[in-house]
């Protein structure tokens, strides 16, 4: 057997070679059953015998050595030598698929975020849904679907929340019980915990794809057509201002991605978010990040403090990851003010419920503006507002492109430049439905062509 690398250790074992060498009789291994005690120190239960070994584990190995070591291979080899040698003098007898089990959820717990792990290295899998220790659903392709993961307790999954929270700066207790936090890759992190949430800890991770997608990659899904994919590749060129709206779990984030990617290189941008999960496919990004309040309540720093701080940092364009309350009236006076090609994402159920939403979050700004002026705002900022939907087989579409196109009686004026309508269900309960554009030719074209591009005429096509 080989001996842990006291590298990661706090200090090695104190048992002598003679206390090692001595054995006894191994009864045969039992496998998917819990193993039988073979002294005093160790119970009959699988769970008892992973918590006495992790117990042990977390008193022999220096947790921040391992947190800064880069070699994740060499730290998980050291680390399984050092489980086998625990086993070894504990004399626990474990079968083969007992054995390998117990070392990777132990790893999992050490190196990872314990049983949700392997959720996290599935692709296939979108949400994770975990609600107290017990019960964890995962969504995988748009289906909600109820696993067989659990944790061993409360205080086990209340380890894995603090965990999350910590290396990223924050923290979750009765005194704080709520927190917006991310993973190393940027997937969305939220938690509540006692005595908010009443059955346990509730956790929701929204995983995003290694890989990154670009607007063609979503023409492949059927969530654009080729025609609406140029457009809006020329509507970024030409810094349009873009609002992203959706419901929750609609795709916002991963559109807003997929548009970044036509922003020219040598643009500067500055991202805003409350937890940084925007994946801007460009080298000059400058990436910000709201901070809560410390324990005495001092120190908050919100979106509306960053996006004044970013008008002073030379941005050609800002990024909200997400509108949610007074900042929207200061993105909309950046918008105005020269900041052409700006974009946010905010939740709404069609385009027009958008600039409610707008105008909703411009007076918790608190600055005492007159309804008429707030929507001349919105109106002379806003470009495109492109609505996203999250339809019943899972599928995410752009379901309406409306151009901005001034104001009317008091009243923000649009034009749908394409609609998506549905027209049933196909024999494998998957989506059917055509993009309707609306054959008039949109205001912002005149501003393409004057940069000289030009519209794809299939854009006016009725028949595509």
């Amino acid at each position: 057997m080989n001996q842990p690398n006291q590298h990661f250790t706090k200090s090695v074992f104190a048992k002598k070679e003679t206390e090692q060498a001595e054995t006894q009789e191994q009864p045969k291994s039992i496998q998917h059953k819990p193993m039988g005690p073979v002294n005093s120190k160790i119970t009959n239960s699988y769970k008892e015998l992973k918590k006495t070994l992790h117990s042990k584990l977390l008193s022999e190995l220096d947790m921040g050595k391992i947190t800064e070591d880069i070699n994740k291979e060499s730290t998980k080899q050291q680390i399984i030598n050092l489980i086998e040698t625990l086993l070894q003098e504990e004399g626990v007898p474990l079968g083969t698929n007992d054995r390998k089990q117990l070392i990777e959820e132990l790893i999992d717990d050490i190196l990872g975020l314990g049983p949700i792990e392997p959720l996290l290295r599935d692709p296939a899998v979108n949400d994770i849904l975990v609600n107290g220790p017990k019960t964890v659903y995962a969504e995988r392709k748009g289906v909600l679907e109820k696993t067989n993961i659990v944790f061993d307790d409360e205080s086990h999954l209340m380890r894995v929340i603090t965990r999350i929270t910590s290396s990223v700066g924050r923290r979750v207790d009765e005194s704080s019980p709520m927190v917006d936090a991310r993973l190393q890759d940027g997937s969305r992190v939220n938690a509540i915990v006692l005595p908010l949430s009443i059955d346990g800890a509730a956790l929701s991770i929204r995983k995003f794809s290694e890989k990154k997608f670009i607007l063609d990659d979503l023409v492949k899904f059927g969530a654009i057509t080729q025609p609406i994919c140029d457009m809006l590749k020329l509507c970024v060129l030409c810094r349009m201002n873009i609002i992203v709206s959706g419901g929750t779990g609609s795709g916002k984030t991963t559109f807003l991605n997929a548009l970044s990617r036509y922003i020219p290189d040598n643009e500067r941008v500055v991202t805003i978010e409350d937890a940084a999960e925007l994946q801007l496919q460009r080298e000059h990004v400058v990436r910000l990040e709201t901070r809560p309040p410390n324990l005495e309540g001092k120190g908050e720093v919100t979106q509306r403090d960053l996006v004044k701080n970013a008008l002073r940092m030379r941005p050609e364009r800002i990024i909200l990851g997400e509108i949610r309350s007074g900042e929207a009236l200061d993105l909309l006076q950046a918008m105005n003010t020269g900041h052409d090609g700006s974009m946010g994402t905010l939740h709404a159920n069609t385009a027009r419920d958008a600039f409610s939403r707008l105008e909703t979050m411009c007076l918790m700004s608190g600055i005492d503006l007159p309804q008429k002026a707030i929507r001349e705002q919105i109106a002379s900022a806003v470009s495109l507002i492109c609505q996203l939907n999250r339809f019943s087989d899972g599928s995410r579409r752009v379901t309406q492109i409306a151009e901005v196109t001034g104001m009317e009686n008091g009243v923000i004026t649009t034009q749908d430049v394409v609609t998506f309508e549905q027209k049933g269900m196909d024999e494998n309960g998957k989506v059917k439905g055509i993009f309707k554009p609306s054959g008039v030719r949109p205001i912002f074209s005149k501003k393409i062509e004057a940069m000289g591009y030009k519209l794809p005429a299939e854009m006016f096509n009725m028949n595509f």
